[in-house]
């Protein structure tokens, strides 16, 4: 697992069916690195602290064996201070 910040929602109207309609997130790490999008299965909003997993672990937290996701937020985290 790894922690990230959500910074804004993405937009999507043209998806593969197996995506569904679960909401995707942009994210980035404490060091504001590069940008990544995560699926949203736990209903997070932008300035949100999280909890991601990313491989074979992403499709099965996203609730289906199947699913095309490589980062899943699987967490938010309550409260949580990045170290400067």
């Amino acid at each position: 697992m790894k922690i990230f910040k959500v910074i804004k929602t993405l937009v999507s109207t043209n998806r593969i069916a197996t995506l569904e309609h679960k909401p995707l997130l942009v994210v980035t790490d404490k060091e504001g690195g590069t940008p990544q999008v995560a699926v949203d299965p736990v209903g997070c909003t932008p300035g949100d602290w999280v909890l991601c997993v990313g491989s074979s672990a992403a499709r099965d937290a996203s609730g289906v064996k199947g699913y095309p996701s490589d980062l899943t937020i699987v967490g938010i985290i309550d409260k949580w201070e990045p170290e400067a």
